[in-house]
């Protein structure tokens, strides 16, 4: 069988990498020939990451791009979308796509970037375009349940879950990762888009850190003008992401209780078990199902359940080490490429077996 993946973005783009790009070489493997089509090139992601606003020219660029590549649709036994052809667009270009097997694959509820937009034009034009793609989709691949329910509600033909995983094998544990000289470390991983949702716990962290107690390590978050002792700021690459997250005695995913929030994937989670951390999270969305209370971290909602958590994990080493190990078997089981590739594989194979659009 052979697949055409049109991605939004390349290896960089942590969406693209996680959910389509790491599955790539055990399709292959289990014979699939496939081939991967960006969107976005490096120079747009560059400019995403670092705030700055959207150039026009690589907009029409990235569309003539999807526009040549829609025309080889035909040559394909199956095309996988992630989330939309054109951000910004009606699904127009989604009608050439009439008659092609295609599944759709959701991460993010972007649907409400349209629905829940400021601009009123935007909402009565672009407002149901994610649910007209994926009620022509012959299967809608969610990230989690607030992402499937939209899809069911949406008319969606069939809606399979499939949670955003690390591969286990990059995230090999280290043996006494440290001694009672280190600091504790909180941790966070991300990029500049979404530093604004650690923002809001701040003062929790301050009180946590005050008189050297412990210290915020921030992974991808950009330049920030920030002159407090206490946090550390580290560019993310691929390469190091690991090792860096390895040195934290925490991990930690705060979040506002807003509809976008909510179909955050809790992936962030995932990579800090995945690496023996204990994780504390807000309770929002799928991070209620990832992270069980007092068994691989903690759930906090305001500024007093933060300082609570992270009071009790700096003081107890041997708390952190239990919860850690815990998370770290949930992921083994449940949230990790060598456990849901074979899934994917059976949705793909037995694709044609599910209801489609005429």
């Amino acid at each position: 069988m052979s697949i055409l993946f049109l991605t939004r973005y390349d290896q960089r783009g942590a969406s693209s990498r996680y959910r389509f790009l790491q599955y790539i070489p055990y399709l292959e493997s289990e014979g699939f020939r496939c081939v991967v089509s960006p969107l976005f090139d490096d120079a747009y992601l560059a400019n995403l990451y670092s705030l700055q606003r959207r150039k026009v020219v690589d907009l029409l660029m990235a569309f003539m791009r999807r526009l040549r590549v829609l025309f080889t649709v035909h040559r394909f036994d199956l095309v996988v979308l992630e989330k939309e052809l054109i951000p910004d667009m009606p699904a127009l270009l989604e009608r050439l796509l009439s008659g092609i097997a295609y599944v759709v694959d959701y991460d993010d509820a972007i649907f409400h970037q349209y629905d829940c937009h400021a601009n009123p034009i935007v909402r009565r034009v672009l407002g149901k375009k994610i649910a007209v793609v994926m009620r022509h989709a012959g299967l809608v691949i969610a990230g989690n349940n607030y992402l499937a329910e939209y899809a069911h509600r949406a008319g969606a033909k069939k809606v399979e879950i499939i949670p955003t995983v690390i591969d286990i094998t990059r995230y090999r544990q280290q043996a006494g990762k440290k001694n009672a000289l280190f600091l504790f470390t909180i941790g966070w991983i991300g990029s500049p888009t979404t530093y604004q949702h650690i923002e809001g716990i701040m003062p929790a962290l301050a009180k946590i850190c005050a008189n050297g107690q412990a210290k915020l390590l921030l992974i991808g978050a950009g330049e920030r003008n920030i002159s407090e002792p206490w946090i550390e700021l580290r560019p993310w690459s691929e390469a190091t992401e690991v090792a860096d997250m390895q040195t934290c005695d925490v991990g930690i995913m705060s979040l506002p209780d807003t509809p976008w929030a909510r179909g955050k994937c809790g992936f962030k989670l995932i990579q800090y078990m995945a690496c023996g951390l204990p994780v504390i999270a807000s309770p929002v969305g799928v991070n209620s199902e990832i992270v069980e209370p007092g068994k691989n971290g903690y759930l906090a909602s305001n500024r007093e359940e933060w300082v609570n958590a992270l009071t009790c994990l700096r003081h107890e080493k041997a708390l952190c080490t239990r919860l850690g190990m815990s998370g770290r078997k949930k992921v083994e089981t449940s949230y990790c490429v060598q456990v849901i590739a074979p899934r994917l594989v059976e949705l793909i194979t037995h694709f044609q077996d599910y209801p489609q659009l005429n």
